[in-house]
């Protein structure tokens, strides 16, 4: 059995952030930090467009204020506003502390930290490297991380939460390598293990974003929260989903349809193509299914909408967004200098996960904390975008949070003994499992059920949503889930057997998907990101409050959480 004082499981940049405050805070502490691929090919990385802050470097009228009554608003009321605050009086000082570790952000002509326009911000507010923002952080932290002697398990895959008798006390992990099993037990568990997008078959996420950490805290016992406001990014590369960043349009891009018209002028006149994301992506949609969408010999009735980049001219293009021209090009052979991208909506982000409080502590009810379980980043619900999420806010979500979470944890451990664990119950448990999965003399491969599964999420919970169809999708899903005690493993071996992950991270999905699905169809009403074509207006009376959803086999049991209200009462969400 390994001991740490804490484990953290994910590196991507809350995780990182995380450990980097721990270590800081308190040198003597003892940090691990257990990623299943390698940290530094964490999602994180392919967070293209930027971070908000309120530095006022291009737009000296901004303020914390006018950035947490924008997130609000975008948020479509449903965010906390202390969490909120919370985060945007941080934005500042997180980013010149990025910046002081080394992160190479942009630059102005004066030098100072280079700001652009983002969807939902009523400023310029956004810092960026490029279009490469998220790599750019994330190395920095991992090299910190690695200066201050932080433990790194890179490449082993978590397969259990050990919470017992109301408190966290370790996890069990698998090390990808060689099969090897192993129980960590730790005075503090944080999970930032990331998003779910791989629950849908078209989605801007890395293979690795199953919610593991999800249905890990589910399985546990403990609720998730607001699973149902799923964000489709509207600028999803036509056909393979890869996300052209919020970025290109902050810079001056063009949507425009079949007859050549900016759309947008439709639905959001006064913000155009830098509308929020929900609105963006359900205008793509009317103006696909109102056929004016278009096919790739560039007549109209098609399945996308174009991005037209040609007016801003090369030499833009290829030094604000060339990742976004390089991605084009290479995935469908299109130069967005000379051609423009075709895209639709693609699922982009969890604004639901696992419910914690402003210091990251897990809950385990609405008014009740797990002991020694923290979690940050897009696996949480903090909840600080509550329906809808602003494009440039994950990124200052997971280094606020992750830095926040991290302090809370360094202190809360100076009080903490090792738990008590019987490792050899979990380990043998373990075994049992995987031997499990790899004797299984099943007919279906895995494969064929991911797919089935994720077409199913895809057709009865997208963009749009109703009651018929999220039942028959849930009937749906119980049908494929029946699958996985029938899913056989060609690969026997314990070296590098990538089909056990495949395995493991399929029950994720499964978990997760009906989660998802069950707090949709029981939240009757549209906001943010959640649109029912049965319950098309917003009901503060009846759901301006959190969705908790707890687990188990028999089915998914819903309870709700009130919504903080500090400063900005609901109002009608115009833009």
């Amino acid at each position: 059995m390994i001991e740490h004082d804490v484990i953290i499981v994910g590196g991507g940049l809350a995780g990182s952030r995380a450990a980097l405050e721990i270590a800081r805070t308190n040198p003597t502490l003892n940090v691990g930090l257990v990623a299943k691929t390698h940290p530094i090919r964490s999602h994180s990385v392919a967070a293209q467009g930027g971070i908000a802050a309120v530095l006022q470097n291009v737009d000296p009228n901004d303020s914390w204020e006018a950035h947490a009554f924008d997130t609000v608003k975008g948020s479509d009321y449903l965010a906390d506003q202390d969490a909120v605050e919370i985060l945007t009086q941080a934005a500042t000082g997180v980013v010149i502390d990025l910046e002081h570790m080394g992160v190479l952000f942009s630059r102005l002509p004066d030098g100072r930290i280079a700001q652009r326009a983002f969807g939902g911000h009523s400023h310029d507010r956004t810092c960026y490297a490029a279009d490469k923002t998220g790599h750019a952080i994330l190395h920095e932290l991992i090299c910190n991380l690695m200066a201050q002697g932080v433990t790194i398990y890179d490449e082993w895959y978590v397969l259990r939460l050990i919470l017992e008798d109301g408190q966290a006390k370790g996890v069990v992990m698998y090390h990808i390598l060689d099969g090897e099993l192993v129980v960590v037990r730790a005075k503090a568990v944080m999970f930032a293990t990331g998003g779910y997008g791989r629950v849908y078959n078209t989605t801007s996420n890395d293979y690795a974003c199953t919610g593991d950490g999800l249905a890990m805290t589910a399985m546990a016992g403990l609720p998730l929260e607001d699973m149902e406001f799923v964000q489709f990014h509207p600028t999803g590369l036509y056909p393979v989903g890869v996300l052209i960043s919020e970025a290109v349009r902050g810079e001056g891009a063009y949507l425009i349809n079949s007859e050549g018209q900016r759309f947008m002028a439709d639905y959001a006149p006064s913000r155009m193509e830098l509308a929020p994301r929900d609105i963006t992506s359900r205008a793509i949609t009317r103006e696909i299914r109102a056929g004016r969408g278009i096919h790739p010999d560039g007549s109209a009735g098609g399945p996308f909408v174009y991005l037209d980049l040609r007016h801003m001219g090369q030499e833009k293009i290829m030094s604000r967004v060339p990742f976004c021209w390089e991605e084009a090009h290479r995935l469908v052979g299109i130069d967005a200098v000379h051609e423009p991208m075709p895209v639709r909506p693609t699922v982009h982000y969890s604004m639901g996960g696992i419910p914690v409080n402003t210091n990251g502590q897990v809950r385990r009810s609405p008014s009740e904390l797990v002991e020694g379980f923290f979690a940050a980043g897009e696996s949480a619900c903090v909840s600080v975008h509550g329906a809808n999420r602003l494009g440039s806010n994950s990124l200052l979500e997971c280094v606020v949070y992750g830095q926040r979470t991290g302090a809370a944890i360094a202190e809360y451990v100076q009080q903490r003994k090792f738990p008590e664990i019987d490792a050899a119950l979990y380990l043998r448990e373990a075994t049992d499992q995987i031997e499990s999965l790899l004797n299984q003399t099943g007919e279906y491969r895995i494969d064929q059920i991911r797919q089935a599964y994720q077409d199913c999420m895809t057709n009865y919970c997208g963009v749009f949503r109703s009651d018929e169809i999220m039942r028959e999708g849930i009937a749906q899903l119980k049908e494929i889930q029946k699958q996985y005690s029938h899913v056989r493993l060609d690969d026997k071996g314990k070296c590098w057997n990538t089909e056990i992950i495949e395995a493991l991270e399929l029950r994720s999905l499964m978990i997760v998907g009906e989660m998802i699905l069950t707090s949709a169809l029981n939240r009757r009403e549209s906001r943010g990101s959640h649109a029912r074509e049965d319950y098309t207006d917003r009901d503060d009376a009846n759901f301006l409050k959190h969705t908790l959803a707890y687990y188990s086999p028999a089915g998914i049991d819903i309870n709700y959480l009130p919504v903080t209200i500090t400063r900005f009462q609901p109002q009608e969400r115009k833009y």
